[in-house]
């Protein structure tokens, strides 16, 4: 029998913490929700909701449309443990936040990570509203939060991410749009680290590069979540085209408020995501 991994003191604090709030209840699935998808956590069943500052190592959000709660429960028949809020950085050297959060959702007992975020479109065939399932992207200039020392007990020094998005994962997403009659678009996800807008000579180049999307979050949870095993599925809900591909100003207001105005359409596939995904 192999031995156990010993994680970090400040992990197995944060998992005490939450256990001692949530005892019996072993989460399988970890969902990061982006600007303005909060509003998932109020389908939780059983929803026991945690706030950041009660959990050792866990940030504090300063970005409107992220609350700052960790919600667990059931979610269309899974247990999941769903981050209300993350952090990024534009917000600084945030890479001991982004270890603990998604860390501590493998040592609660996750085996898949579903991250979710607000993007801008590069394509016109793809208008705000629409849900882009990632199927791989981009790391245009966010810091690698593997920098530093490696923790062996938690993953290897160098890992491959020609898997970052889990194909079994995208193909049961596939199902899961085609069931609730939903067009799901597909494509690469491209980084920036903000909180800038893009320029317009920048996103003619990203389009040039292959990017379908931009945003300012998810890559270095991915980086993450594959460095200590977990699947992973990627959504964005596409809330805008990029700078100059129309007349439309680009602000954060903007993006909340076209995120709260579609998220329902994104949360319904993530529902029917769920129910396809057998336990482990």
């Amino acid at each position: 029998m192999s031995q156990q991994p010993i994680f970090p003191n400040s992990l197995r604090d944060a998992v005490t913490a939450i256990r001692q709030q949530n005892k019996a209840f072993d989460p399988t699935i970890g969902i990061i929700l982006g600007s303005g998808m909060g509003s998932l956590v109020d389908h939780v069943q059983g929803s026991v909701a945690i706030d950041y500052h009660n959990i050792p190592g866990f940030p504090i959000p300063k970005v409107q449309g992220h609350q700052g709660r960790l919600v667990m429960g059931m979610l269309a028949g899974q247990n999941v443990a769903c981050l209300q809020g993350r952090v990024h950085f534009y917000e600084g050297d945030v890479s001991l936040f982004l270890r603990q959060m998604v860390r501590t959702l493998k040592l609660l007992g996750c085996h898949t990570l579903l991250v979710t975020n607000a993007a801008g479109s590069l394509r016109t065939d793809m208008p705000a509203g629409s849900v882009m399932m990632i199927t791989d992207h981009l790391n245009y200039s966010i810091p690698n939060p593997l920098v530093g020392l490696n923790d062996d007990e938690i993953g290897p020094r160098f890992i491959g991410m020609d898997q970052a998005y889990d194909n079994i994962l995208q193909q049961k997403m596939r199902v899961a749009a085609a069931s609730i009659k939903m067009k799901l678009y597909e494509g690469i996800y491209l980084g920036c680290r903000g909180p800038n807008f893009e320029t317009p000579a920048e996103i003619r180049a990203f389009i040039r590069l292959g990017a379908d999307a931009v945003g300012m979050s998810t890559i270095p949870e991915v980086i993450l979540a594959r460095h200590c095993g977990l699947r992973v599925a990627g959504l964005s809900l596409i809330t805008n085209l990029g700078a100059g591909m129309s007349h439309e100003l680009l602000t954060h207001e903007h993006t909340l408020q076209q995120a709260a105005k579609s998220s329902a359409a994104l949360q319904q596939l993530v529902l029917g995501f769920l129910k396809t995904i057998a336990i482990n």
